[in-house]
């Protein structure tokens, strides 16, 4: 699975209530939580976010709470990939249930606007704009297998694997 877009370079800890405020998180209406995704972080990232596009961040992306709407509100805006240092576990858990790829890096160099491309399966992140390529932390192909179903509940119908 090859994805390629922008990258949208964010810092520490950026919290599920960052991604999502809270006061949006009562609705069903998807792009609803896309139009308002990392609003009181970066106000315009929902008017120029471009489908494929990615966020590139640092350590400990999702901590907070286990709101699954962080994960879909940046699917839903058509973010292709989260790039960062370490995600906070049960964001990680969410965000492949629901279909969206998470890559782990240890180290970049990697700035806002810069084209990258990204192979989920190999774990490799390449800057297409330094031609420099990162080595980040392979997926379990299982996981894998789930992203490119779509998320788990698609895998698990293909598969009928819960029967």
């Amino acid at each position: 699975m090859i994805l390629k877009g922008h990258a949208h370079v964010y810092g520490d800890n950026i919290d599920t209530d960052r991604i999502i405020p809270g006061k949006y998180t009562k609705t069903l209406d998807m792009q609803r939580l896309a139009d308002h995704v990392l609003e009181d972080l970066d106000p315009e990232f929902h008017k120029i976010v471009q489908p494929g596009d990615m966020i590139v961040a640092g350590e400990n992306f999702g901590c907070g709470s286990s709101r699954e709407q962080a994960p879909l509100a940046i699917k839903t805006a058509g973010v292709s990939v989260v790039i960062a240092h370490s995600f906070a576990r049960i964001f990680f858990r969410n965000a492949i249930n629901i279909g969206l790829p998470l890559i782990e890096l240890s180290s970049y160099n990697i700035e806002t606007g810069d084209y990258l491309e990204v192979d989920i399966s190999k774990g490799i992140v390449s800057n297409m704009n330094n031609e420099e390529s990162y080595q980040g932390a392979k997926m379990p192909d299982v996981m894998v297998k789930i992203l490119s179903e779509n998320g788990l509940v698609e895998y698990l119908k293909k598969n009928k694997s819960y029967s």
